[in-house]
């Protein structure tokens, strides 16, 4: 079938120029090509398009009729093209992006900050919530990337890829005159009969999942389901918490963060995700998250995030 953009190419040149030979020249096409373009348009709409005239063509009754309908689909052509070239170039286009409740503490948002001073015209709208719900909407095509703790025994859905990021160590959130906040290190052992704060009745639905399963079981007197208020009740001496470190950059004056040895609460992958063959703004966004984790991991003070 005869590529459609190409006969309406043809055909408005025919008319602007008045001749298939002139019209040929604009194009850099033959004018026995330009002739059986013109054949092939007229063939498709059962019309003939161009009056021959001694010198030159002039387009019949249907020639003009279809003239409109000929440049407006040049134009939807030439605007589609432009749009094309504006994803390829970071010039537009729209990045939907997830991230879970940490990692906007301070990964995330200054990874966006440098990509919307780098790419202004690429418009990103973000969401926040649980990895698996991430996962989910990536396989179903409805987030272009997203900032994941995938669980390490569940291979990621299907049409989705992980790229690893950084291991998040976890840290307990002290009020400051506790008398662990000076240690750079602690066992939980050595804090089992603190009053822990914790974001949900289910012990194995928060970070303790992998303490709780190898044996220990804090004790809990306050549910608190957001960082402001887990880390106000902190400084207010209602207890303790365990805090991922990439949430370490909201921690207020009164709160003093202590490492947690990764034997007792491992390291926590995070990675990132995306589909198979991500976009121009995804991939240009996952380069800055590599750099920001890179940075993030290597600070001097050894605190990620802080």
């Amino acid at each position: 079938m005869p590529n459609g953009h190409v006969l309406y190419e043809v055909f408005l040149a025919v008319a602007r120029e008045g001749s298939f030979t002139a019209a040929a020249r604009t194009l850099g096409y033959t004018q026995s090509a330009v002739s059986r373009q013109v054949q092939a348009l007229e063939d498709e709409t059962g019309a003939v398009l161009f009056e021959r005239l001694p010198r030159g063509v002039r387009p019949t009754e249907a020639g003009r009729v279809l003239l409109p309908h000929a440049e407006a689909v040049r134009d939807r052509l030439l605007a589609a093209r432009a749009d094309l070239e504006a994803l390829r170039t970071l010039e537009g286009g729209l990045l939907r992006l997830g991230s879970f409740s940490s990692a906007n503490a301070a990964l995330v948002p200054r990874t966006q900050a440098v990509f919307r001073a780098r790419h202004p015209g690429v418009t990103v709208t973000r969401t926040e919530g649980p990895s698996v719900k991430h996962l989910a909407q990536l396989a179903a095509g409805d987030q272009d990337l997203a900032v994941v703790a995938p669980a390490l025994a569940a291979p990621p859905p299907e049409g989705v890829t992980l790229h690893h990021l950084l291991d998040e160590p976890m840290l307990v959130a002290l009020e400051r005159g506790h008398p662990q906040a000076g240690r750079r290190a602690v066992r939980l052992a050595e804090l089992a009969d603190e009053e822990w704060i914790v974001g949900a009745e289910r012990l194995e639905d928060t970070l303790f999942r992998p303490a709780v399963a190898a044996g220990f079981r804090p004790r809990t007197g306050l549910l608190a389901h957001d960082w402001i208020a887990k880390l106000g009740a902190v400084a207010a001496g209602l207890g303790i918490t365990l805090v991922p470190a990439l949430a370490a950059a909201s921690v207020p004056r009164e709160v003093v963060l202590v490492t947690i040895h990764p034997d007792d609460v491992p390291y926590r992958r995070v990675c990132a995700a995306t589909p198979p063959t991500p976009s121009a703004a995804a991939t240009a966004f996952l380069g800055l998250l590599r750099e920001t984790a890179e940075a993030t991991v290597s600070r001097p003070d050894g605190m990620m995030g802080a």
